[in-house]
């Protein structure tokens, strides 16, 4: 379909609902379509049954649902079978389960693996785990004052000792993209496997993890539109045939004895339990809205609002923004201060305005650290997002500082 503005932002209930709220915390969370939401009710209302258990025509029917999802993720991302797709809880989910599947059995003693300092603190946290349990060494690809990966030493910190890297396509702090082909250049001329956290990258433009030459690739649903507590893990064949169950149970076995058990194939084998049903065929449906109003559209959509929030933000007096100068450079993510004012009072005082932002660390301490900040406020946007949500913002900013009394 040919998608309008006008259609995209009358597809939002919530945001129909609350009439002047202005949503910018897109990064944390996306809002759901009315086709997503109608889609998750009509399973529980018409639909619900258990899958891949039952005979009868009701389950039959619920894991047909189910299974269709695994292969629209698979052409969403151009992978190249079904089964190099494995449903999560989300991107938290994904990144334990690959450091501890494949991390515990092919990592040594002394063995390497790379971060960068721009890491969510969950592609960080199981990765040190990680290390500890190996007897392994975590090492970090600096980054510079915006945030990106210092690509100069991309050479020196990956080396033959390198097993695995680990690194984020879009800083959700900063919105920086990183030099994701250099880095996995890098990793496979020595021989590593390169997990890449999608996060803040699949819900705004394609990803081609066969062109990217990606080895693992994460992502959630609730970033694009999709339901909570759902992602999506992909990894090529060859690499999930090497890793070990990440939690065992029903749904995951083929045989069960007295002393052992054999487990099912993949994707099966790491998909132990009942999973979240209605949110899987939650997720589906968000990711037709997404092809019904093509990434193209996304694209264009918000980096001209983010080009045009950084503008309106630039001439405001007291204000400093981080990451990238040039709006090629970002995803549809702004971090900002106002000077003097807490990111928490500034975020108070606009929810007076029913303007909804982010403030805090963003789950990113290292980075911030490295750039000299406890926390900043961040504005992130989506393709339901308007100009006038903006100029809203820009009004409410100036009057942060009289409000605290700096100005008269």
């Amino acid at each position: 379909m040919n998608a309008t503005k006008a259609w995209v932002e009358a597809q939002f209930p919530l945001i129909r609902h609350h009439g002047s709220l202005v949503y910018l915390d897109s990064a944390a969370t996306t809002q759901k379509p009315e086709q997503v939401i109608n889609r998750i009710s009509k399973y529980n209302r018409q639909e619900h049954a258990n899958i891949h258990r039952g005979v009868y025509d009701l389950s039959q029917k619920a894991t047909m649902a189910y299974d269709q999802v695994r292969q629209q993720v698979k052409y969403l991302l151009s992978a190249q079978r079904d089964e190099e797709i494995i449903f999560t809880k989300g991107t938290t989910e994904s990144l334990n389960l690959i450091a501890y599947s494949y991390g515990m059995p092919m990592l040594s003693e002394g063995d390497e693996v790379v971060l960068s300092i721009a890491e969510h603190h969950s592609n960080i946290i199981p990765w040190q785990q990680l290390v500890k349990n190996k007897k392994a060494v975590l090492k970090y690809l600096p980054v510079d004052i915006e945030g990106r990966i210092i690509e100069s030493a991309i050479g020196t910190v990956i080396t033959e000792k390198t097993k695995i890297v680990s690194v984020t396509m879009v800083s959700n702090a900063f919105g920086t993209l990183q030099p994701i082909a250099s880095v996995i250049k890098r990793a496979h001329e020595v021989g590593a496997v390169v997990v890449l956290d999608g996060a803040q990258s699949v819900p705004h433009k394609k990803v081609d993890v066969k062109a990217l030459d990606a080895d693992f690739l994460v992502f959630s649903s609730h970033k694009m539109f999709g339901p909570t507590g759902v992602g999506a893990l992909y990894g090529k064949y060859a690499l999930l045939e090497k890793m070990i169950p990440y939690q065992t149970g029903g749904d995951m076995i083929e045989y069960v004895e007295e002393q052992t058990s054999t487990f099912a194939p993949i994707p099966q084998c790491f998909e132990a339990g009942t999973p979240n049903i209605e949110g899987i065929i939650g997720f589906g449906e968000a990711i037709r809205f997404i092809e019904q109003v093509g990434y193209d559209f996304i694209h264009k959509e918000e980096m001209g609002l983010t080009k045009y929030a950084y503008d309106q933000l630039s001439h405001l007096n007291h204000i400093q923004i981080y990451g990238p100068l040039d709006i090629k450079d970002r995803g549809p993510v702004i971090s900002f201060n106002v000077e003097g004012v807490h990111p928490h009072d500034v975020t108070t005082i606009l929810d007076q305005d029913h303007i909804a932002i982010r403030a805090g660390h963003h789950c990113a301490q290292l980075l911030m650290k490295r750039i000299g900040l406890p926390s900043t406020c961040r504005v992130s946007f989506a393709v339901y997002n308007t100009t006038e949500d903006i100029d809203r913002l820009i009004e409410s900013l100036k009057k942060v500082r009289k409000w605290l009394g700096y100005e008269s």
